[in-house]
């Protein structure tokens, strides 16, 4: 499964006027029996919100106040993400004659054409704010604060990627946090620069669009958009031509062969680069320490401490970061047994979040046992994210893994 989280925007999309319809409700329970989360991504001020909207219980987290504020429906519990507004601001609005005007913990909300009162009111007090249109809506926030920061916040409390999100919204302050998923959908209704931006156009309005996408997503795990997607190909180097080599960073494999001194390491330390460049999320098995120097990833077992398979276990659950694991402190005929349990584990990981997004093996002619005949309740029949590095014959890997891997 790629897709762990449907982020939505509320006005425009999946409410019509302030109001959900039920089947478009009917529809997020059916995301969520899927086993996704649901996350709400809104300009809305959160007291207005539980007032014209009581389902919020379906979502994991509410992004609200476009990004300043966190709402934790389940322990209703409020994180604020930023400064409360300028009380001088505050009053210079109203003195010049600002209305409507609504003030949250965060944001200042108004209506066009205030906009231009607005701005020069934070001009004449000199403050760092900025200001976000929403079909006619303007909100004023600290600089910085947008539904894409609220989003990221959200999925770094839930230990979740970007990369496994996809997000649906219809106006200019749904650019930010659409950028940040890795599939952007825009409702029929949308602005037309927004629809130009997204990955795919719903062919239904509002709360309609919304279930269209979610039935594709549980149905299809949005399989069919792949083609789309070209934003996020990785680019390995150019071929003699000058033609760009790319690979998509989902469904796929890497195998990395050749004689030792042949630029495998020198390709492989290029691919990890990129996937750090992307911010997908990667495990390296490294038998023999040759990544332990390695910089924007995390070390797990020295020379002579093993790490341990709960260790590393936890720290990728609970860790976005990329992490290396140095079998050094593994004797030579214990590394294929460390690695027989080793590799499901992190394939387990990955079938309960989207993470690690690629696992690379290392020198993996050392660590595959010769008596491992895997069976899916071991692996899984499709095997995806892989970079194998080795030294050894394409066809001899026919024995651990199956053609269509």
């Amino acid at each position: 499964m790629r897709y762990y989280v449907l982020a939505c925007d509320f006005d425009s999309t999946l409410a019509s006027h302030g109001r959900v319809e039920e089947k478009v409700i009917a529809a997020l329970q059916r995301v969520r029996s899927s086993g996704r989360k649901l996350i709400l991504v809104t300009g809305r001020e959160l007291e207005d919100l539980i007032r014209i909207f009581p389902h919020l219980d379906l979502f994991e987290r509410v992004v609200a106040e476009n990004g300043a504020l966190l709402y934790r429906p389940a322990a209703r519990e409020e994180k604020v993400l930023g400064e409360p507004p300028n009380p001088e601001f505050i009053e210079l609005l109203r003195e010049r004659g600002v209305s409507p005007l609504g003030v949250g913990h965060v944001i200042v909300a108004t209506r066009e054409p205030y906009e231009k009162i607005a701005l020069k009111a934070i001009h004449d007090l000199g403050l760092e704010l900025q200001v976000i249109f929403n079909k006619g809506a303007v909100m004023i926030l600290p600089s910085g604060l947008n539904k894409a920061a609220g989003l990221i916040s959200a999925l770094s409390e839930l230990y979740l990627s970007p990369h496994n999100v996809v997000g649906i919204g219809d106006a200019e302050n749904d650019h930010a946090f659409l950028s940040q998923c890795e599939c952007a959908v825009a409702v029929a209704n949308a602005l037309p620069m927004l629809m130009e931006r997204a990955d795919f156009v719903t062919q239904g309005n509002n709360g309609t669009g919304v279930i269209q996408l979610a039935d594709k997503l549980v149905s299809s795990d949005l399989i069919e958009l792949e083609p789309s997607l070209t934003r996020h190909e990785i680019l390995l180097g150019a071929r003699e031509d000058g033609q760009e080599v790319r690979v998509k960073p989902y469904g796929t494999n890497v195998l990395v062969a050749g004689t030792s001194g042949s630029g495998k390491s020198t390709f492989a330390t290029g691919f990890l680069e990129r996937l750090i460049e992307h911010g997908y999320q990667f495990c390296i098995i490294d038998p023999e320490g040759d990544y332990q120097n390695f910089e924007g990833a995390v070390v797990l077992g020295t020379a002579k401490q093993a790490p341990l398979l709960d260790e590393i276990y936890n720290f990728l659950e609970k860790s976005m970061q990329n992490a290396i694991i140095n079998l050094l402190g593994v004797g030579l005929e214990h590394r294929p047994a460390l690695f027989k349990e080793l590799l499901p584990a992190l394939l387990k990981l990955r079938l309960e979040t989207g993470r690690p997004h690629w696992i690379v093996i290392d020198e993996t002619h050392h660590l595959l046992p010769s008596d491992w005949a895997p069976t899916p309740a071991t692996l899984p029949q499709e095997l995806y994210g892989l970079c194998l590095s080795l030294f050894i014959p394409i066809k001899s890997l026919r024995r651990f893994f199956p053609p269509s891997t």
